[in-house]
């Protein structure tokens, strides 16, 4: 049976290692359904996490495949119950008056709602930051959506293993 998961990984900072894990989705026909990743607290390594989908087997065979890869120093398979997951968020939406019905004041208390950000503010505008889940992404959208939606910029899911020991580092590997 298909079902989503997420593996977290921490890997050199090199250039090209992102293109190597891609690739080695890619040969397998494995689908990435979110891919984000950014420099850690050492310039060194890079996190990324990976949400996918499929049944068991090709859970297995990634983990195994990314396991080879000289470049990854840890692997962790998270889930909802070791980790928490949340997307990062642009919106820029109309804002002429009463657009379709809807009032300036009623995007901004969805806004304030969702516990967004105004990060810019215009006469026919309103640019806004947003954190959440992907479920809480989806649900702002689609409320905003009568406002006339002029631009997203969303990033995949983003996640940490919960507790001192759902804990990812470059040096489970003794580096």
């Amino acid at each position: 049976m298909e079902k989503r998961f997420a593996v977290g990984l921490i890997v050199n900072n090199v250039p090209g290692v992102m293109n190597r894990i891609a690739g080695l989705y890619s040969k397998r026909n494995y689908n990435i359904v979110a891919l984000s990743g950014g420099e850690t607290e050492d310039p060194r390594y890079t996190r990324i996490t990976i949400v996918s989908s499929g049944d068991e087997y090709m859970m297995d065979q990634v983990l195994r495949q990314l396991e080879k890869l000289y470049d990854v120093k840890s692997i962790m398979v998270l889930d909802s119950d070791t980790a928490v997951f949340a997307q990062h968020m642009f919106i820029k939406m109309h804002l002429t008056g009463t657009y379709r019905g809807s009032t300036k004041h009623q995007a901004l208390e969805l806004i304030n709602e969702y516990g967004g950000k105004i990060i810019d503010f215009g006469e026919e505008h309103v640019t806004a930051e947003l954190t959440g889940t992907k479920e809480e992404m989806d649900s702002f959208i689609e409320k905003v959506s009568k406002f006339g939606i002029m631009e997203v910029s969303r990033s995949g899911d983003i996640a940490i293993g919960l507790g001192s020991e759902n804990t990812i580092s470059a040096f489970d590997n003794d580096l």
